[in-house]
Formats: structure tokens, sequence, C-alpha cells
């Protein structure tokens, strides 16, 4: 008989860490819930209970009679949804563009330790982008991803796919810190975002972590006028 004993977060974390390390990816439809209680040994309702928890965290899609899949565009839930700024851009109606500013693997700064609140061991990869709508500045991206939680963004060619898009897509968290602050735009910002040194900058600044190991912190800086809209 089924083991009832374990527990249905067990599950789930089983079936996240499949979807985390590419053994099933997006668009692709899971086994039935019997057959995963019968691999994993457990009550089927043990399943359904995780599977209703993966749902609700944006990373899986359960229809009647359809079976549960893969979201194609994973919503990684916290306060605020993460959102893919190439879509974020379409959806306003305007052309998406997207510029590398640099990558490099390096040593991470104190600062980048302290957003993780932990000494890091080994170089992370460092990368600085702009997005763009309508061909204007819209978002400056300054990044570093941790290579011990994704390694595979070595491989990525981010002159063509951001790393925002490529992290929300291959890199789901299950924890996340998030921090908003209006900041003047030094020399630099202002040049590539196209404004006047001394603006006001809204500046997001997003940290994630999966089961305690950190993947990315990232301080965007937008353009003067930009409106973050959250919907429930």
């Amino acid at each position: 008989m089924p083991d009832t004993r374990r527990s249905w977060k067990e599950v789930r974390d089983r079936i996240h860490q499949k979807i985390l390390s590419g053994q099933v990816r997006p668009g692709d439809k899971l086994p039935r819930d019997a057959d995963i209680a019968a691999e994993m040994n457990c009550a089927r309702t043990t399943v359904q209970r995780a599977m209703q928890d993966l749902a609700d965290s944006g990373l899986v899609e359960r229809r009647r009679k359809g079976g549960t899949h893969v979201r194609r565009d994973p919503v990684t839930r916290a306060t605020l949804d993460i959102p893919i700024t190439r879509n974020e851009v379409e959806q306003k109606g305007n052309t998406y563009g997207y510029q590398l500013i640099g990558r490099e693997t390096l040593a991470p700064p104190h600062s980048v330790q302290a957003a993780f609140g932990q000494n890091l061991p080994g170089p992370m990869l460092h990368v600085q982008a702009l997005h763009l709508a309508d061909a204007r500045p819209y978002i400056l991206e300054d990044r570093w991803i941790c290579l011990q939680t994704a390694p595979e963004i070595l491989d990525v060619d981010l002159s063509e796919t951001s790393a925002n898009e490529w992290l929300v897509m291959n890199k789901p968290y299950d924890d996340l810190t998030l921090r908003f602050y209006a900041e003047k735009a030094d020399e630099k910002r202002a040049t590539l975002l196209g404004t006047d040194p001394g603006d006001a900058l809204l500046v997001i600044e997003r940290t994630t972590w999966i089961s305690g190991a950190p993947i990315t912190t990232v301080k965007s800086s937008t353009e003067p006028g930009y409106q973050l809209i959250s919907r429930s």
C-alpha cells in the first residue's frame, strides 16, 4: 500500500526540482496524479495537494480533462509577480528592444554578498543590459547570477536572450526579497536611460533563492515616468 506518511511538501519539492533541473520543460505535460503517486509511493491526495500548491505558485497549470502542464511562461509569485520585461513592453503596445551592455565572470563585491546574506564561494556572472520600448530606454538592469544554482546561464547567448527572461523561464524560486526606492541618476545611468544627471529614478531590487541557495540579485533602474502596476 502507498506510504501515506510522505508529506505533500516533499512531493511538491521533488516535482519542483524536476522543473528546476530541466527534466521537465516549460510546456511539458506531467504524468497523471495516480502515476506520480505510484512513482513516489504516496497517496493520490498527497499528489493533488502538492500539485495545487505548484499551481498556486504559478509553475504549473491544471485543466480539467486536460492534465497538468508546466507553464510556458511561469509566474514566480511573491508580493508582486516577476515580469518578463519583453512581455511587459509588448503588453503596453510598444515594440521591445534589448541591448547587452556587458557580461563578465568575477568575484561578487561585498554589497552583492550582503544582498544574499551570505559569503559566496567562487565567481558569479555579472550582467548589465538595457531594455527598450519603441527604441527608447525603458529599464537598465545590473544583475549578478550565482553559477552554482544557474550554471547553464554561461551557455546562453545573452546578446539575444535577456537574463531576465531566461531566469523567469528556467529558474523558479521559493524565496524573494523586494525593495523599491528613488535614487538620483548618476552620469552613467543618465546617459544610458536618456535622462539628465540628478533626475529621480525608480529603482527595483530583487533577490531570489531556491532551497536557501542564492539564484540572482538585480538592480533595475527605470526610465523617468515608469509605472509599476500589480494585479491580484
